[in-house]
């Protein structure tokens, strides 16, 4: 599917009828610039790791001081302490991330290993933000599965050097299997919660910047 702005704008009109806020913008730039009006100075904001806004410089931004940054990223972690940013990230103002993918029907894929990203998703943080490129715009769930499965967790596996059967072979060892089990059994496995978000109880909590650009896996 070759992704138009008239898709795009189909695609926010979608998430706006189910209760989440929309932005079409034209470059990256664009987008970050959005991305700082929907924050507030002092904000508390934690991300979930993305390649998306590795390549939009956001880490950076947050690093700036002018929020205060849940830093996942901080050298000589701990495990317990990664873990505890994990945790506090549940409570920020701000929750910052993108999306496995993004149907024109308005609903949001998104597929996990760890699940923090998701549970930040699904509840905890005030606002959250995510920043999608129009590569990840699908026109039904059953594209968005496939889209996961053939081209989002090989890479993702491949860039958290986890020991998954799609890192190696660039795509799920059950591309079309019928069930979220279906695939791997490694102890990395990078495809463990499923979660779409087809709604949003609280308007506005949910907020997506679609971008005429591609970003990220």
């Amino acid at each position: 599917m070759t992704v138009t702005r008239e898709h795009m704008e189909q695609t926010a009109a979608a998430l706006r009828r189910n209760n989440m806020d929309a932005y079409c913008v034209d470059t990256k730039e664009e987008a970050v610039a959005t991305l700082k009006s929907l924050l507030k100075t002092g904000d508390s904001v934690g991300v979930g790791g993305s390649r998306t806004l590795d390549e939009l410089g956001v880490i950076d931004l947050l690093r700036g001081g002018d929020y205060r940054f849940i830093d996942r990223y901080e050298p000589g972690l701990t495990p317990e302490q990664l873990r505890e940013k994990y945790v506090a990230a549940l409570g920020a103002d701000v929750f910052l991330c993108s999306s496995n993918a993004v149907t024109m029907n308005g609903e949001l894929y998104n597929v996990d290993g760890l699940s923090n990203r998701v549970a930040a998703l699904c509840y905890g943080p005030r606002s959250v933000v995510l920043v999608v490129g129009k590569n990840k715009i699908v026109p039904d769930l059953k594209a968005a599965e496939h889209r996961v499965k053939t081209i989002a967790a090989p890479l993702n596996s491949q860039r958290l050097h986890c020991d998954t059967y799609c890192r190696t072979q660039n795509a799920c060892m059950q591309a079309d299997g019928a069930y979220c089990t279906d695939g791997c059994r490694s102890p990395g496995r990078i495809c463990c919660t499923y979660v779409i978000t087809a709604g949003q109880r609280v308007a506005g909590r949910i907020k997506v910047i679609l971008v005429d650009e591609n970003l990220g896996f």
